[in-house]
């Protein structure tokens, strides 16, 4: 057994059985070994910002890493946009990223780098195995440091040769040692339901792990007992939301529009999120998007147990835990028709939303509402972007769809962004992943024409327009979808979007929809 075996094993053993990869020839042996162990699903990217977005949407799903090959400094560096968004999603990954030799290193060779230097600043664990022995011990660390909570980016760099050279001191693949999570102490517990008990208009601003179904409950019979209002960043991970769900507000992403969301809360308890900020600075607006006058208080760290943390609460506000806390009731929005625009955009997704579906949402500038539309819609999970690095949507979908394979994924993508990794869709057909793909083509920039109001930049000039804007020549979505083989269809009106959409809902594998905005 040589160290690529010990590595797969030792995966296996701690139940990561998925790679999303793109190779390169000093990780040949761990592809061989991939070969030899068919119980991991290898899944092959064509761009390694695939790779890591991928990982990304499973990890958001199922709560456990997927790993990822990638090759040397480069091959991460293509990579690190979405290891950016996964570790604000607070994702566990695990990368396994090859390097030279060892005893190659000192010739410096083309592809030589910093591979543990350029990785650290997108991890929260980055180790160097030494050895074919060492090779068992690390992955184990790497796993576990992953799984530590709320999820971590661990970067594990394998050295061709302690992939290829034999394990001299062959054992059992170590098993992962990941501490539990624990919970806020007495009195800060205490002290957030006092505050919550005396404050006239309360807020609980929810973090990732807080926003599922279960701690939602919790913190319904929270908002309940307290007149709070639940809310949720405006970039966070996932939601489960929809008929049936606890519902929660979200933070707006516009300075002014979040000011003035939140200007009359007098207390904003935190749940394993920090208090927003503005996602850029901008001349004459705050950084701080709270009231200077509103307490916040931090009921628990994301590296708490928010669901035990939250049931703590329900106890010492005297909240029934017996009780069901009220829910959204299923109310559909009727199917519009006619001409395109956002607001019948959010009210045909909100009808057409499958049971138990998986909504991953980049639309940007068009669906700014589409998320509390949905609010109403059958039960789902909803996916949003978390650390601003475009181009996450086309890549989180297929991990999502790799994770839950028995539930259709609907992917809300916008043009610009979506030409960032429009690779995502091969290895859609190559897998045959249940994806609806919506690309809502305005053919610009939108969201730059808008920031450059914001950000108080004169506008208008041909060369300025010409950095925001995408035709000239316009992009084919449905010929690229194609060429990669996906089948779809291009729309321009409300009725042939929902036919589209049915379509696409009813397809074993793939479809595309190109939105003609």
């Amino acid at each position: 057994m040589n160290g690529a075996h010990s590595l797969t094993q030792t995966l296996l053993a701690n139940g990561v059985d998925t790679v999303f990869a793109n190779p390169g020839t000093s990780e040949m042996h761990f592809v061989a070994a991939l070969d030899d162990t068919p119980e991991i699903n290898c899944i092959l990217g064509l761009f390694e910002g695939v790779v890591t977005g991928a990982a990304d949407g499973y990890a958001r799903m199922k709560d456990t890493p997927a790993a990822t090959l990638l090759h040397l400094g480069p091959g991460l560096a293509n990579g690190l946009s979405n290891l950016h968004n996964a570790i604000r999603a607070q994702s566990p990954i695990v990368n396994v990223i090859g390097d030279h030799a060892i005893y190659h290193r000192q010739y410096d060779a083309p592809l030589t780098s910093d591979v543990e230097g350029a990785a650290r600043p997108f991890s929260h664990w980055v180790r160097t195995t030494a050895n074919a022995d060492s090779v068992s011990h690390d992955t184990a660390a790497a796993i576990a440091a992953s799984l530590t909570n709320p999820g971590q980016i661990a970067s594990l760099i394998l050295p061709a040769d302690s992939a290829w050279n034999p394990v001299e001191n062959q054992q059992e693949p170590e098993k992962a040692f990941v501490p539990a999570a624990g919970i806020p102490a007495d009195d800060i517990i205490e002290g957030a339901a006092a505050a919550l008990k005396k404050a006239k208009n309360p807020a609980i601003l929810l973090g990732k792990n807080a926003l599922r179904e279960v701690p939602l409950r919790s913190a319904g019979l929270i908002a309940e007992a307290t007149g709070a209002d639940l809310l949720c960043p405006n970039m966070v991970a996932r939601v489960t939301q929809g008929a049936g769900r606890v519902p929660v507000k979200r933070v707006p992403y516009a300075t002014p529009a979040a000011v003035d969301f939140l200007k009359d809360y007098d207390l904003l308890v935190l749940v394993g999120s920090k208090a927003p900020v503005g996602f850029f600075a901008y001349p004459n607006r705050p950084s701080a998007l709270t009231p200077p006058a509103m307490h916040v208080v931090e009921l628990a760290q994301p590296r708490h147990d928010l669901t035990a943390s939250l049931e703590a609460l329900v106890t010492a506000v005297g909240a029934d835990s017996a009780k069901e806390a009220t829910t959204s009731a299923l109310d559909l929005p009727d199917l519009p028709t006619g001409s395109i625009t956002k607001e019948k955009l959010g009210d045909l997704l909100a009808n057409m939303i499958p049971e138990n579906g998986i909504v991953i949402d980049e639309s940007i500038t068009t669906g700014f509402t589409f998320f509390s539309t949905a609010a109403t819609a059958q039960p789902h999970d909803y996916m949003l972007g978390t650390g601003g690095s475009i181009g996450y949507a086309l890549p989180t979908a297929a991990g999502a769809a790799v994770a839950c394979p028995d539930r259709k994924v609907i992917c809300l993508e916008s043009d610009g962004s979506g030409m960032y990794m429009p690779q995502s869709l091969w290895t859609y057909a190559r897998e045959g992943l249940d994806i609806v793909v919506v690309i809502f083509s305005n053919r610009k920039y939108q969201i730059l024409r808008d920031e450059m109001r914001n950000v108080g930049a004169d506008f208008g000039g041909p060369r300025a327009e010409a950095l925001m804007d995408l035709t000239n020549p316009t992009i084919d979505w449905v010929s690229l979808a194609k060429s990669m083989g996906v089948d779809g269809q291009a729309v321009d009106n409300m009725d042939d979007l929902a036919t589209a959409f049915r379509a696409g809902l009813d397809a074993q594998g793939p479809y595309l929809i190109e939105v003609v905005m």
